[in-house]
């Protein structure tokens, strides 16, 4: 009965229905908090037990991640992240569901990913009521400090999001988008190429 309950449970989450704490109480043993703890307090220096600790920690995690501690998650096991990843200072992961995240990824400090929000309406806030819906963000995405990505947002291939957006929809690829709402500035060109470099001497 129990198993067939958490499955009824699943599914209203995977449909990005609220549901509460007590009924999503079973995944508990999927949070991990005492992992994230231990590296936080990881000496730098102490590279191989940091990496192992990200393999324990994440759903998966490619290769040459950086991850500057602290960083935070719900969970922890809903993160995926690929290779050549580069996480600042401050990183939040509320993954209540998957969070994906691609390979070349630069993410600047104090940046909040979250997959879980709550209802409007007080009275269906009880018992810490809440939604979820998965984030993805694809490969050699920029994110500037102190945005924040909602739920159900999908960043697209090569992206900047600028400083301090609020991302409530998702981002097409190769596109500047930055503000609260976060909203496409402009598309990324070849002229990008040509910006902040020495001037060539005829």
């Amino acid at each position: 009965m129990a198993h067939a309950h958490e499955e009824e449970v699943l599914a209203r989450i995977a449909k990005g229905l609220v549901y509460n704490e007590t009924e999503a109480a079973f995944q508990a043993p999927r949070r991990r908090t005492d992992q994230i703890f231990e590296y936080n307090h990881t000496p730098p220096s102490e590279t191989q037990k940091r990496r192992s600790l990200l393999v324990a920690i994440f759903g998966s995690v490619g290769e040459r991640t950086v991850l500057l501690p602290p960083f935070h998650a719900g969970f922890g096991s809903n993160v995926h992240i690929g290779d050549d990843f580069f996480g600042n200072v401050n990183l939040t992961f509320v993954d209540d569901v998957d969070i994906r995240i691609g390979n070349g990824v630069m993410i600047a400090p104090s940046v909040t990913l979250t997959t879980t929000g709550h209802p409007v309406h007080p009275s269906r806030r009880v018992d810490f009521a809440r939604f979820s819906e998965p984030i993805v963000i694809e490969d050699k995405v920029w994110i500037g400090s102190n945005a924040v990505v909602l739920p159900g947002v999908r960043i697209g291939y090569g992206s900047v999001i600028g400083a301090g957006s609020v991302v409530s929809r998702s981002i097409p690829p190769m596109s500047v988008a930055v503000g609260t709402p976060c909203r496409v500035l402009r598309a990324i060109t070849d002229e990008d190429l040509a910006t902040r470099i020495a001037e060539q001497e005829h």
